[in-house]
């Protein structure tokens, strides 16, 4: 069952043979075991084997990789005990970042299915939804006004449909598509009568066969050659720095301990090991895991609040956002348009206005949208009478939907759209006596009633008609029209919703409204929802500014009206550029490239497809307070993840330097490679619950971004006073209590990981240690840590590992140095937080 690669050329009747399919489309069964046979339709294959690589990824570092050839090579040249210890600890820690992480990988993808996107299929002669996933080769879609085209297809009919393809071609305008035949050899931008995955319905209807799906399709070629991945966040490119910043200082630092101990004439296996395990402590190793857990754990959070994540790293993005632009139906207005009134040129409410305007809203059958409901709603007539017989539907280029009717002898053109776009094809204007004049001189008259109604809070369209003498017409025909009147709408601004705004601009993120709607309108919404002095730019005042100069203006703009859909992008890209973290929330056809351009793109889950798709976050209800409560909950994702950050560069790192820097002063090693592993595996512990810890409010209060100099610098004065304390303790084991080699390295073992566990309980928080709780399982994971390190050197274990039971007087003086080293960490990040601002 092999379409030919050229579908375009064949006939209609040809590909359906070819498919094995019928206009009534597949039977469930066929589809199922097609969908068995060839697999999802999706560009991202699911492998069975995905665990496995997960597991493996645990063990993918180049230093534990040389780590465990030299722990092999180690067995058949020496001591195997010790290699065994070593391999196990490494297993033993890979196994905990792939729980933690396999934990993750489940729980978004079960928040992925709550979003999907769905195609309509004829299955058993009968339309129904299913995820665009399950599409199958030969399947018949149904298309309609803002649906993605779910693979590549032949059209069978179509009736003015127009196409976004744009992402596929690059083509800037809607191309109008229709069924045909094509030369085989038809560029891909000229096969009028193809559709193509990853683009999508501008206006228009159709019916269209599926030819091919997921990575045979042209959109799957063209992905699996450029490999596309989404745009790194600045979270994550900050991560990517200081991951790179730490592996360097390691590398450095293995080398020069290699070789002085090379030098130092030590066994040469033995001081690898010892380079390499230090390594592994110097290396933050959990990190991937920890940040893939606490962005899991906070999509599980914001799914409660009804915030859908579909992309894990855009919860920074979302924590970190201080601009949010959206428009205003259904977020700052109830979402539900009412008919005010339907008025006449000269002002007066008009029946015949309101007839006109329900015809055309009781007889479209393209963009379904809110505005028709309300009109077919607010006042019924009997239209009986007339005949449709063509309709141009809406699209975001005309702003008008026209449809023509048969009413007795006479055809009649009735157009209903946005004001200015109806005025365009407009050449008189019909009295209140029923008289045609010329439009000319009336225009600004005309402008200024809709400017009036527009101040009184309502959005006014237009309605207007003509004569015709056809059975057909197309949006050329859209001329020398006759203007009717004007319908006032009205969508009241919700309750509560100065409250919300206000809560908005309290964490620090600044409201602006991006919308079509004249400035009038936006100015009296605007101010009935009580932001202060709004600053207005108009589309028109836009498109004669400079990108330079609209980078400067919009910081201080928070309105903008009368704006064209492909102005929206360029309004979020000015923002960016002046230094903003952007989220835009858009549930429109024309709102995918904003959603794109945008730091996060925010829809909901009634958005039309394309919206949806474009969206990194999904919110269930049309709800600012909804958004305001997933922006806490990023924050609080973004706070913890930093948390572990913080922890790695503090006590971990300062005792690895220390014990690299006393290994080149003393005869013997400060610790054995199994030992440094297994400080390694303890101190990383508590750091696994680091997601389920309490967040200080003021990490919440405002947004806060990736501060890679302000990590160097905690790193630089917490790492310091780990080292200070780590030499304290060196000098007190060797000077003060003459530790033999044994000792030695069972105390430091003992302070390192008690001193390393406890100051996670320092760092975690700004505020003193005894003003805010930490989580209950970090507590416990802590606790659980130290209780274990004690106990080990008591244990059968500790011959195995190289530790002997150490006197009372060891432990007294060790449990001093940790006391003080906390109560100094807790005095030095008082000090440190006083003078460094993050």
């Amino acid at each position: 069952m092999n379409p030919q690669s050229t579908f375009w050329s064949l006939s209609t009747d040809q590909v359906l043979q070819q498919m094995h399919s019928t206009t009534a489309g597949l039977s469930r069964q066929d589809a199922k075991q097609r969908l068995s046979e060839f697999g999802a339709n999706s560009l991202k294959q699911k492998h069975k084997s995905s665990a496995w690589m997960l597991l493996l990824n645990q063990f993918k570092s180049p230093i534990i990789l040389i780590l465990i050839f030299a722990a092999v090579l180690s067995i058949f040249l020496k001591d195997a005990a010790d290699a065994i210890i070593i391999l196990t600890i490494v297993l033993i820690s890979g196994l905990l970042g792939f729980w933690q992480e396999q934990g993750a990988s489940n729980a978004v993808e079960k928040l992925l299915a709550l979003v999907q996107v769905k195609a309509t299929v004829l299955r058993d002669g009968q339309s129904q939804e299913i995820p665009n996933e399950e599409v199958v080769r030969g399947d018949i879609v149904l298309l309609s006004a803002g649906k993605n085209i779910p693979g590549d297809c032949l059209v069978l009919e179509s009736k003015d449909l127009s196409v976004d393809e744009a992402a596929l071609t690059g083509e800037t305008y809607p191309v109008d598509k229709l069924s045909g035949v094509l030369p085989a050899e038809t560029g891909l931008s000229q096969r009028t009568n193809s559709l193509y995955l990853g683009t999508n319905v501008i206006s228009g209807t159709a019916k269209a066969v599926v030819v091919h799906t997921g990575k045979e399709t042209e959109f799957g070629k063209v992905s699996e050659r450029l490999k596309l991945r989404p745009s790194e966040t600045e979270f994550e490119r900050g991560l990517s720095k200081f991951g790179y910043f730490l592996m360097e200082v390691t590398l450095i630092l293995v080398v020069l301990i290699f070789v002085a101990n090379v030098y130092l004439h030590r066994p040469v296996l033995e001081s690898f090991l010892f380079s390499l395990a230090l390594a592994v402590g110097l290396t933050p190793q959990l990190l991937p895991a920890i940040v893939s857990v606490n962005l899991a754990r906070g999509a599980k959070k914001m799914a409660k609040k009804q915030v859908i994540v579909k992309r894990l790293p855009a919860i920074e993005n979302f924590g970190s956002m201080n601009v949010f632009c959206t428009d205003k139906t259904g977020t700052l207005t109830e979402g539900e348009v009412k008919i005010h009134s339907a008025v006449d040129v000269e002002g007066k409410e008009s029946d015949h206005v309101l007839l006109y305007a329900y015809l055309n809203a009781a007889s479209e059958s393209g963009y379904v949208n809110p505005i028709d409901a309300a009109i077919r709603e607010y006042k019924t007539f009997d239209i009986s009478a007339y005949q449709k017989l063509d309709e141009v539907p809406y699209d975001f280029n005309r702003k008008r939907l026209s449809i023509l009717f048969k009413q007795e002898s006479t055809h009649l053109i009735i157009t209903k759209g946005a004001l200015k776009n109806i005025l365009d094809v407009c050449s008189t204007v019909e009295t209140g006596e029923g008289k045609a004049i010329a439009i000319a001189d009336q225009r600004q008259k005309l402008h200024q009633q809709a400017d009036d109604l527009g101040s009184k809070g309502f959005r006014a369209l237009g309605v207007a008609y003509r004569d015709f003498n056809q059975d057909s017409f197309s949006k050329d025909d859209e001329t020398n029209m006759t203007f009717l009147g004007y319908l006032a709408l009205f969508d009241p601004p919700k309750a509560g919703i100065a409250d919300t705004l206000k809560e908005l601009q309290l964490l620090g993120i600044t409201p602006k409204m991006i919308t079509g709607d004249s400035k009038a309108v936006a100015m009296s919404i605007i101010q009935q929802v009580g932001l202060p002095e709004p600053k207005a730019l108009t589309g028109s005042e836009l498109e004669k500014l400079s990108d330079e100069a609209l980078m400067h203006q919009v910081q201080d703009t928070n309105v903008f009206a009368e704006v064209e859909p492909n102005q929206k992008e360029r309004i979020i890209i000015a923002l960016k550029k002046a230094g903003n973290v952007v989220g835009y929330l858009g549930d429109g056809i024309n709102d995918a490239s904003a959603l794109h351009a945008a730091d996060v793109g925010i829809s909901v889950e009634s958005a039309v497809d394309v919206a949806k798709e474009a969206a990194d976050i999904v919110l269930m209800a049309k709800d600012l307070n909804v958004l305001i409560e997933g922006v806490k909950e990023g924050r609080v994702t973004f706070a913890n993840t930093l948390k572990y950050v913080f922890m790695a560069t503090s006590a971990n790192f300062g005792n690895m330097f220390s014990m690299a820097g006393i290994s080149l002063f003393l005869p013997f090693l400060p610790l054995l490679p199994s030992q440094i592993l297994l400080t390694n595996l303890l101190t990383d512990f508590p750091e696994l619950t680091i997601a389920t810890d309490r967040v200080d409010k003021e990490l919440v209060n405002k947004p806060r971004r990736m501060d890679i100099k302000f990590i160097r610098n905690f790193m630089i004065v917490f790492g310091l006073l780990s080292s200070v304390f780590d030499y304290l303790t060196f000098g007190a084991l060797l000077l003060l209590l003459h530790a033999q080699p044994k000792q030695f390295r069972t105390g430091w073992f003992l302070e390192s990981v008690i001193s390393a566990s406890l100051v996670v309980l320092v760092v975690r928080t700004r505020q003193s240690i005894f003003n805010t709780k930490p989580g209950k399982y970090l507590l416990m994971a802590t606790l659980a840590t130290i209780g274990v390190t004690i106990i080990i050197p008591w244990t059968p274990l500790a011959t195995l590992l190289g530790f002997q039971p150490l006197p009372l007087n060891y432990v007294l003086v060790l449990g001093a140095i940790v006391l003080f080293y906390v109560t100094a960490a807790e005095n030095v990040k008082r000090v440190f937080y006083s003078h460094v601002k993050f």
